[in-house]
């Protein structure tokens, strides 16, 4: 027999991921019901929720990664933390597949279901990117990215001046990056401009003399931003030197070279894999109606067909009813933390109203804007549909991340190590604390190590 609750009957409302949709969920959840109207679970692989719109920043140096990892535990204090992920969810018999981070995969049933896995990195199939390819999506990815390239350019250093060293010293100087959305945007932008200031560390080597390649199949830089704002932050790339390819993108990879749909070759020992995200293959799964490969949902949030089950954040798509209908449907809120938080507040509300507390609400919310950090003072931002480059838009995006974080002491945290950088040297030690084969894409994310099925969706920043 199915076991509700553990203990008095109660209803269990299980939430499937912890990051800022389940997060926020929970805490609207925490504050509405009575602490005996209903046991709260989380299951997720971290007790962090990982700000990731920082992670840039953690592989440069500029924040310590422990101040972008949010205390669950601290956050949610009636919630049941259960740490592991979630193979399989029987709809028909209200129970999921859990594997525990230590252990065997055990059962648990549930009442009430909140789907909000979150995204990965899409993995395609390009031969030699699953093993070479390095994305950003987890600050083991971070750290890893980091100290690698550091180690590049320590051993291009040390190559002797003869024609083999000089091809390899090119090699180890060169970074290719994929996808010129916001992470692969923020990576190169942030990172060309850390080893500039950090440029002293090595005898022969100048940081004008990495060469940066940055790649997208898309028409333009940050497409996301507009036209516009995209041009500004293109012209602030060139001007630092970045070879930007536009509507190109990689045929193959090994551990020496990369090779452009433009019929290039480039030698390098650093590819960056920013192309997009796509939802949590756990939606993939369950059998439940898809569109554009995330799960479709209700105005608000309920999954039709599957009663008791919710869902919110990026592996979900949600008709954006502030757009209003474009040819003649309603598009889907775009996958940015922004909209997974707000999802979250009503996804909280509406779990609580089918437990007899409050009413439920249809999810609406106009986007407050975009931001993009391309280091030092230079960054675009369009708050309010309004378009700023520079230093007031580099503003107005420290302050939207200070804004957006959801604990006060991470966010205290976070300004302290923005104020450390501009009166201290930047960090240039290299840690070596992450293993190379943990740092691939599926290992890092936890993820099957074929490709992740689904269309292309860009990551969202903000």
């Amino acid at each position: 027999m199915r076991i509700a609750g553990d203990g008095g009957g109660r209803p269990r409302v299980v939430t499937v991921g912890g990051g800022f949709a389940g997060l926020t969920a929970l805490r609207r959840l925490q504050r509405l019901l009575p602490p005996d109207a209903a046991d709260l679970v989380l299951v997720t692989p971290t007790d962090y929720l990982l700000y990731s719109p920082l992670l840039p920043e953690v592989a440069t140096g500029v924040v310590e990664a422990r101040h972008i990892a949010v205390s669950l535990r601290r956050l949610l204090p009636r919630v049941r933390l259960v740490l592991g992920r979630v193979e399989e969810v029987d709809l028909a018999a209200r129970s999921l597949t859990l594997r525990p981070a230590h252990g065997t995969p055990t059962a648990m049933a549930w009442d009430r279901l909140l789907l909000t896995p979150g995204a990965v990195t899409r993995q395609v199939p390009v031969p030699g990117v699953p093993e070479h390819g390095r994305a950003l999506k987890t600050l083991v990815e971070a750290v890893f990215l980091r100290d690698h390239l550091l180690e590049q350019l320590d051993l291009a250093d040390a190559l002797p001046d003869t024609p083999a060293g000089r091809a390899e010293r090119a090699a180890r100087l060169t970074v290719v990056a994929v996808g010129a959305g916001y992470t692969g945007t923020e990576v190169v932008a942030q990172t060309q401009r850390w080893l500039r200031r950090i440029e002293s560390r090595w005898d022969r080597t100048r940081a004008a003399e990495v060469r940066w390649v940055l790649v997208d199949l898309a028409p333009a830089v940050l497409p996301e931003l507009g036209p516009e704002l995209g041009r500004r932050a293109l012209d602030v790339l060139a001007r630092r030197g970045v070879d930007v390819r536009l509507r190109t993108s990689v045929v193959s990879a090994d551990e020496d070279a990369v090779v452009l749909t433009d019929g290039e070759t480039i030698p390098t020992r650093t590819l960056v894999w920013g192309a997009g995200v796509v939802a949590h293959p756990l939606v993939g799964r369950l059998g439940l109606p898809l569109r554009r490969g995330r799960l479709a949902v209700d105005p608000d949030l309920a999954v039709p067909g599957a009663p008791g089950v919710w869902a919110a954040g990026d592996a979900a798509a949600v008709p954006d009813l502030a757009a209003g209908e474009q040819d003649g449907e309603l598009p889907d809120t775009p996958p940015t933390a922004q909209h997974a938080q707000r999802q979250g507040a009503v996804l909280g509300r509406n779990v609580a109203a089918s437990l007899g507390v409050g009413r439920p609400r249809r999810y609406r919310h106009r986007d407050l804007g975009l931001v993009a950090d391309l280091g030092g003072w230079d960054a675009v931002a369009r708050p309010l549909g309004v378009p700023l480059t520079g230093p007031l838009a580099k503003v107005v995006t420290r302050g939207y991340h200070l804004y957006a974080m959801p604990a006060m002491a991470n966010r205290v945290r976070v300004a302290a190590d923005w104020l450390f950088q501009t009166v201290l040297p930047p960090e240039s030690t290299q840690l070596s604390v992450v293993r190379p084969e943990d740092a691939r894409i599926a290992t890092a994310q936890g993820l099957a190590p074929q490709a992740v099925p689904g269309p292309e969706v860009a990551a969202g920043a903000s």
